[in-house]
């Protein structure tokens, strides 16, 4: 409902005389509004920059005026990152003296660097080596077993070197060759899962086992258009991996050899930093630490 009181007021913005309807109206239009916001935006915007100007003036004459200058005060007052900094010193470009957990670089110092005259030594740009093995998409698509469309995926992701000649798309041999041998599984791995096998097993869905290889780095491979997953290390993610008996303790084996409480022996793990293994709902002890730490005295 609106006011019948009438107010004459003057605009805050254009200055004109009008007759506002509460006392809390302080522009004539909504254009006049929305102008006053925009510059009240732009006053804000203009005072923050001004703080953080003289925040980092005040900064680098504070620096200025230190005769020893840490790592990061450095950084600051020659305007480079503090791992480019670190980088001159370990090559001795910027003297500096280290201390017990602390480096500090003399003023007097680094106003010498720049006393002498040191010329600029230009680096020629890097040779790249001429490519001139190439595979065609057919050649790649036999030899590592995969798809036309998964090739160039995987060409468009890594950037792969390509080029045509008589209507054929060539592909550099080398990067082809080195990225797969990244991909390639350890030849320890001799026993493999299909998907249908893990489903069968485990009673997973695709997307489920998908996301498992994807979170836990399992190793897989295609074959023929075939993915096969390194059936041991799908187990260990499955937290069904049995420890070799040489090499771990459960606690209850290690609690009846030694004769000591779950609380106790917790104590020697914690305290002593013994290595334990967690899988799924057990614990596993290394045996030799334990066996080293609880050995009879000897002189």
């Amino acid at each position: 409902m609106s006011s019948n009181i009438e107010i004459k007021k003057t605009c805050l913005w254009c200055g004109r005389e009008f007759i506002a309807r509460k006392t809390s109206t302080e522009y004539c239009s909504h254009r006049c509004s929305g102008l006053a916001y925009k510059e009240r935006k732009r006053q804000a915007k203009l005072e923050a920059y001004k703080k953080e100007y003289a925040s980092q003036t005040s900064e680098v004459r504070a620096v200025e005026e230190v005769e020893f200058l840490t790592p990061t005060q450095c950084a600051k007052l020659l305007g480079v990152s503090r791992r480019s900094l670190y980088n001159y010193l370990s090559a001795n470009s910027i003297p500096c003296l280290q201390l017990k957990g602390k480096t500090l670089i003399g003023r007097n110092h680094l106003d010498k660097l720049f006393d002498g005259r040191n010329e600029y030594k230009h680096k020629p740009p890097m040779q790249r080596s001429q490519i001139t093995e190439f595979y065609t998409s057919k050649e790649v698509q036999e030899k590592y077993g995969i798809s036309n469309s998964a090739l160039y995926e995987i060409a468009n992701r890594e950037k792969w070197p390509k080029t045509q000649s008589r209507g054929k798309t060539l592909w550099s041999k080398e990067h082809i060759d080195r990225y797969f041998a990244q991909k390639k599984p350890s030849e320890d791995i001799t026993e493999w899962y299909t998907a249908a096998e893990i489903q069968e097993k485990f009673g997973m869905t695709l997307s489920a086992i998908y996301n498992l290889v994807s979170k836990e780095g399992i190793p897989k491979k295609k074959e023929k258009g075939a993915t096969f997953y390194s059936k041991v290390h799908f187990d260990k993610a499955k937290g069904i991996e049995v420890y070799d008996s040489p090499k771990y303790y459960t606690y209850a084996e290690a609690m009846e050899k030694y004769g000591l409480t779950r609380d106790q022996l917790h104590h020697y793990l914690k305290y002593h930093n013994i290595t334990r293994v967690k899988k799924g709902k057990f614990t596993y002890i290394s045996r030799k630490e334990l066996d080293d730490l609880l050995a009879p005295p000897s002189i």
